[in-house]
């Protein structure tokens, strides 16, 4: 819906279409990255400050009593234990975000799935065109996925039994 509004929406302010932003605001791209960052971006903060609003006491308490100032405090334990935490669901909103991106389509972008639909009206093969879409998608995830694991598994470092 934001990019339907933003996309088709930002037309009705005069004063919009006679400054220099319209030059960026009539082209779809445009368009696209700022509804999907506008969107990612209020998910991610919510992530990070679940993250950092479940980060333990005794943890702050003890960086205090380390004599830790509150940017130190802030910088070498509240936010890499947060990150860290929040690093799981951050994979599955990158991961959301590539499977969203095939609602650009409907402000002219042509993404996998429009290649797919441009496959089909030329080629009349809907089978192939549209399982070829569904294995790159799903391709592109399990790298994603696999990134994800190598980042949690070198964050996560600590966490691993040490071997004598």
């Amino acid at each position: 819906m934001q990019l339907f509004i933003i996309y088709y929406g930002a037309a009705q302010w005069e004063w919009l279409k006679n400054s220099a932003a319209w030059t960026l605001f009539a082209e779809a791209w445009f368009c696209a990255l700022l509804a999907f960052t506008l969107n990612t971006g209020a998910y991610t903060a919510e992530i990070v400050r679940g993250a950092v609003m479940n980060m333990p006491k005794g943890q702050i308490e003890a960086a205090q009593a380390f004599g830790m100032s509150p940017w130190q405090t802030l910088t070498r334990i509240i936010l890499p234990n947060s990150f860290r935490r929040a690093l799981p669901a951050y994979s599955n909103e990158v991961i959301f975000m590539l499977q969203g991106s095939a609602v650009a389509g409907i402000i002219t972008i042509v993404d996998l799935t429009g290649a797919a639909r441009i496959i089909n009206s030329r080629y009349y093969s809907p089978f192939e065109a549209f399982i070829t879409a569904g294995l790159l998608y799903m391709m592109l995830t399990f790298i994603i996925v696999w990134l994800f694991k190598k980042l949690e598994s070198r964050w996560h470092a600590h966490l691993r039994p040490r071997t004598v």
